[in-house]
């Protein structure tokens, strides 16, 4: 059974690198977003997601990716290219529900 991750996974992540296996872009956590829930039902996970950034002008395609976050940590995540309003970086998206 595969891990089930939470936010508290990511937190201390922010500012790494996120390199995916077999591209040449890196990736780095920007932040970890958790949507505030005045009621959640005890024993599932709080929904989160990840905004990471890239450069603007190699963007990563939308898909599966096998990365390894700060050199340490190895992750299977779907990675999401997202609408960026900065023009010196591209964000990305992944989400846990």
């Amino acid at each position: 059974m595969a891990e089930e991750l939470s936010a508290d996974d990511f937190i201390p992540l922010i500012g790494e690198i996120f390199q995916s296996e077999g591209q040449r872009q890196t990736l780095t956590l920007a932040s970890v977003d958790q949507p505030a829930h005045a009621r959640w039902p005890q024993g599932l996970r709080k929904p989160f997601s990840l905004i990471l950034r890239g450069v603007r002008d190699d963007v990563l395609a939308e898909g599966s990716y096998r990365v390894t976050a700060g050199g340490r940590r190895n992750f299977e995540l779907y990675i999401i290219p997202i609408e960026t309003a900065a023009r010196d970086y591209q964000e990305y998206q992944i989400v846990f529900n």
